[in-house]
């Protein structure tokens, strides 16, 4: 069980869509339906979290677990699989596997991701890279072919363009939630200036807080049965939603607004800010980037004596972080023009002083 046979191309025009086989889609479905207590595990953002949804709403059983603390799937959530004594484990948008979990745990698994490949053995893997190494969307658009219902469009759109992916069904959203998206334009136009971005934003900002209250505003999720449940605050629940992401925004605002005033000349935006518990790393660099496309975008906070941060540009600076890391105690990867890295605060200077050098090649 290497990894699965590969994935189908089409043009689309402005985006290219990488589909799951109609085999793919089948075997796994297929899967989920017998599935007895099936065990989620997926990433802790949007992309990941909109994966759940998708496959949990559609088949209704078993658990979910977010990571948020690491992009691996590791050794250590073996307990956890144990505890839950699940007959099949579906990973969603997670990074890394390691062998040692998989040979661990004894059972059937189930990985859909889209970040550069991994090779593992007793693994059903279904990653587009698989077939051509530049290809990329989002767990999402996967789950959404695998989930095939159109109830759930709204959630399948928000994970897809949180990971900046425009999908193929963007046309039949339009015509379903008019309010939400009226016309298409450039993705830093949906998701920063239509009230689509507002859903975008929401689904990240229901994962931070006190872990009480993510789990609450998970499992509200699994029952919300539209958007303008929440937009509207037509329930209790949709309230409950309604009420957390702006209480999470008005944290997130004000340090976007002092974020924009280190746009100053030169190539760089850097800015760092004190997490108080709340990260905003990547909703900033997101933001700052689609503001500035001109610029590199890094944001960072400080923690445990390392600078964490977040790395954006609407060009591949990926070569330049990779250069900028030899010699200093920290690493880091990600996508060509979003990535992401930890460096040991003894040499953030250092860093970025390697960084602004490489850059000037790009």
């Amino acid at each position: 069980m290497e990894i699965f046979p590969t994935l189908t191309f089409k043009n689309y025009g402005f985006f290219i869509i990488a589909m799951l086989t109609t085999k793919e889609i089948e075997f796994l479905q297929n899967e989920l339906e017998t599935a007895q207590k099936p065990y989620f595990i997926h990433d802790g953002d949007a992309d990941g979290l909109c994966s759940f949804l998708l496959l949990y709403r559609r088949y209704q059983k078993g658990k979910g677990f977010i990571v948020k603390s690491s992009s691996t799937v590791d050794i250590s959530l073996a307990q956890k699989v144990e505890e839950y004594n699940p007959d099949k484990i579906v990973v969603l948008d997670m990074p890394l596997m390691e062998q040692e979990f998989v040979d661990k745990v004894k059972r059937p698994i189930f990985w859909i991701d889209h970040h550069p490949l991994q090779k593992l053995h007793n693994v059903f893997y279904f990653n587009p890279r698989s077939k051509d190494d530049s290809s990329y969307f989002p767990t999402t658009r996967m789950a959404y072919q695998v989930s095939a219902d159109p109830k759930d469009m709204w959630i399948a759109m928000a994970g897809c363009l949180a990971d900046w992916h425009i999908p193929s069904f963007i046309d039949e959203f339009m015509e379903k939630y008019p309010h939400l998206l009226s016309k298409k334009s450039d993705l830093p136009t949906m998701v920063y200036k239509e009230p689509v971005g507002k859903l975008v934003k929401m689904f990240n900002f229901f994962l931070k807080g006190e872990h009480s209250d993510v789990i609450k505003c998970v499992k509200i999720l699994t029952r919300i049965t539209s958007p303008d449940e929440i937009f509207k605050q037509e329930t209790s629940q949709g309230k409950f939603l309604w009420k957390k992401y702006e209480s999470v925004n008005k944290k997130y605002e004000p340090l976007l607004e002092k974020a924009k005033k280190e746009a100053k000349k030169g190539k760089l935006l850097i800015f760092s800010y004190l997490s108080e518990g709340w990260s905003f790393t990547s909703e900033l660099s997101n933001e700052l980037s689609a503001l500035y496309p001109k610029k590199v975008v890094i944001i960072f906070r400080k923690k445990s004596g390392e600078m964490k941060c977040s790395l954006r540009a609407k060009f591949p600076i990926i070569g330049a972080l990779e250069k900028a890391l030899v010699g200093i105690e920290g690493h880091g990867g990600g996508h060509p023009q979003a990535c992401g890295a930890v460096i040991k605060e003894k040499d953030w200077e250092r860093f970025l002083e390697n960084f602004q050098r490489e850059l000037k090649d790009v």
